[in-house]
């Protein structure tokens, strides 16, 4: 009796462990419970915790609560501009209704991952290369509107949507980058012309402030020959400007010629005029050359030899004593009016050139 009491309670006591161990269940913080009795379910949702079901007629089932990362495949689509491109996003949301997202849709991870397919593609087909790229904000907030409106009803929210990558064919990048490289340069050189034209205005102004004051020019002009000459890897060539002599003529003082000392004048030694008629003399390198020619000639026609002439008597000197001449003192010798007459002739005019005696004919060579 004893025993089969003993039996009993120790019975007892293992199927109340039993019970207890298939009815106690523990709910992480980040999960919530779903209770469904005989298939039914609960109202309540089970919080984190320990918590009792009854085994065998109650089931627990837990929902994770956390962000869930889910990256969206990439899809191949035909923009509006009808050009080929291939984007892939990455799709961020969470549960908000955990009994919803039991029991109103059979896998929610599932249908949020082919709800962002379609919607990216969609997305794709209603935009422009030129917001694929570079618009994609505005992009994002439509491909969240576009997951989230059917996602509500599942107890799940959509918390972000980014577009991740946007694939371009080789062909198209070529174009793109051709493109990108026109409007450099276009831009490029309206920066140029800018620049340009505002240079004209300020080199008008400077020209028209150096024109009042012509040393301002030069003063430029020392300061680029001095900005050249640090260098010292190149030759400096330093035009002469007229505009410097014409700055030196204005600030010397101007001397009239007239104005000039007669002493100064008289002073100056007179060049003496050239004879017109004077021939020049040949150089001494030529003088060999000439008399050459001139035998050559004479030996090719030779003159006839003129008939030889006796010499002339030289010209009696002509006395050229005034008119009154002093007598000789008493004593001396009366002198003979040729020799009285040739000092008297040679120093009455010192300029007048002494005669010269006629030459003799030079006589012609005779033939070989």
């Amino acid at each position: 009796m004893v025993q089969d009491l003993v039996i009993a309670v120790v019975t007892a006591a293992s199927a109340g462990v039993l019970y207890l161990a298939a009815a106690a269940k523990i709910v992480k913080q980040y999960e919530r419970g779903v209770v469904l009795r005989l298939g039914r379910l609960r109202d309540d949702v089970r919080g984190p915790g320990f918590t009792m079901v009854v085994p065998g007629i109650d089931r627990l089932r837990k929902v994770n609560m956390q962000i869930v990362t889910m990256p969206v495949p990439a899809q191949d689509g035909i923009t509006r501009d009808n050009v080929t491109v291939r984007v892939d996003a990455v799709i961020y949301f969470k549960v908000v209704d955990p009994a919803s997202a039991l029991i109103q849709v059979e896998d929610y991870r599932f249908a949020v991952s082919q709800m962002a397919q379609t919607s990216l593609r969609s997305i794709i087909g209603k935009s422009d290369l030129d917001d694929l790229l570079s618009n994609r904000e505005k992009l994002n907030q439509g491909l969240e509107l576009m997951i989230d409106s059917p996602a509500v009803g599942w107890g799940v929210q959509i918390d972000r949507v980014e577009i991740k990558d946007v694939s371009l064919p080789e062909t198209m990048k070529r174009s793109m980058a051709r493109q990108a490289e026109a409007d450099r340069e276009r831009r490029a050189r309206v920066i140029n012309a800018d620049a340009e034209l505002q240079a004209s205005k300020k080199l008008a102004e400077a020209a028209s402030a150096m024109s009042s004051q012509p040393a301002a020019l030069q003063l430029r002009l020392l300061q680029t020959v001095v900005a050249v000459a640090a260098e010292k890897n190149s030759t400096l060539v330093l035009p002469f400007p007229v505009e410097l002599l014409r700055f030196l003529e204005r600030a010397q003082p101007s001397v009239p010629q007239d104005a000039a000392p007669a002493s100064q004048q008289a002073l100056r030694p007179s060049r003496p005029s050239a004879s017109p008629t004077q021939a020049p003399r040949p150089s001494p390198t030529q003088r060999p050359a000439q008399a050459q020619r001139s035998a050559q000639t004479q030996q090719a026609h030779p003159r006839p030899r003129p008939p030889q002439r006796s010499p002339a008597p030289p010209p009696a000197s002509v006395s050229s004593a005034p008119a009154s001449t002093p007598s000789p003192p008493p004593g001396a010798s009366p002198a003979s009016p040729s020799s009285s007459s040739s000092p008297s002739s040679s120093s009455s005019d010192p300029t007048r050139p002494p005669r010269s005696k006629p030459s003799k004919p030079s006589k012609p060579l005779a033939p070989h």
